[in-house]
């Protein structure tokens, strides 16, 4: 069988139907030329079904089914990193098929992604007058894995609505992905040529070298130059940094439960028994 031929198998709930023959179904590889395709793939490696996996990525239960069926054909790019962290890989391997399918755990942080101040969505938002120092502000702690290189913007204003609300947290690549051009039509993190920050649309300006500002809610800023685009990784909810806050929160404090009874427990212990117990 040649090596390059590329082969389908179809699955119903997650599994190789009966139609391949079992010495047969390691040769098969999986054709992912779509989105759609990449997605089903990682739920049948993770044996998740598309409701679960949407409710999990906090997202209406038929959000990752209308992909599937193509009734939702273009996601977000900060959807596609929520749908990225629960499945398991690296957004830039979900949108285009680029890059490593799974994400380095070694790699990869669970916490401290380090928030550099506010972006405006409608407000103006002057970096050099906030004195962030290099580790952020503060950190935004996350309960699954993200890629390193992060960074955080709370956003301020509603140019954005309905899709961004204020207090909205955005994970940004601290190092621009792509060349500018690539970025078109797409929302992104900007630092502009006169040191403003803002999350907008980006389209071609009419000038060369220079770009359009789009929002939803509030005019377009036009022709202006950039420092800098920072790709959206993912969108944290208002609501979901309280709802995070609060579990790491818990977390924590079973954590210092189990210590404790650990040391109660320790000692209850007769000393001479308690001293000769080895640790764990």
């Amino acid at each position: 069988m040649d090596a390059n031929m590329r082969y389908v198998y179809r699955t119903v709930n997650g599994k190789l139907t009966d139609e391949h023959p079992q010495e047969m179904r390691l040769q098969y590889r999986i054709m992912l030329d779509t989105l759609a395709d990449r997605i089903r793939h990682r739920l049948d490696r993770l044996g998740k079904t598309a409701r679960a996996a949407s409710l999990e990525a906090g997202l209406s239960d038929a959000f990752i089914r209308n992909i599937l069926t193509h009734k939702s054909t273009n996601p977000r790019s900060d959807t596609i990193g929520q749908i990225a962290a629960v499945l398991k890989t690296t957004v830039p391997w979900l949108q285009h098929g680029e890059g490593p399918e799974e994400l380095d755990q070694e790699e990869a942080t669970t916490i401290g992604v380090p928030m550099m101040g506010y972006i405006g969505a409608g407000a103006e938002i002057l970096p050099d007058f906030e004195q962030v120092p290099p580790e952020g502000l503060y950190t935004v702690d996350l309960p699954f894995a993200v890629p390193p290189g992060l960074i955080g913007f709370e956003i301020k204003g509603d140019s954005m609505l309905p899709r961004y609300d204020e207090g909205d947290v955005i994970l940004v690549y601290a190092q621009q992905q792509r060349a500018a051009d690539n970025f078109l039509g797409e929302e992104v993190a900007v630092r502009t040529g006169d040191e403003r920050r803002y999350l907008k649309r980006l389209m071609r300006g009419q000038l060369p070298g220079h770009f359009n500002l789009e929002s939803w809610n509030a005019r377009t800023i036009e022709n202006v130059r950039l420092h800098w685009i920072g790709e959206i990784y993912l969108t944290v909810r208002s609501g979901q940094l309280r709802r995070i806050a609060q579990r790491e929160r818990a977390n924590a404090t079973r954590q210092r439960n189990i210590r404790a009874a650990e040391t109660r427990g320790m000692d209850e212990l007769p000393l001479d028994v308690a001293s000769k117990r080895k640790p764990m």
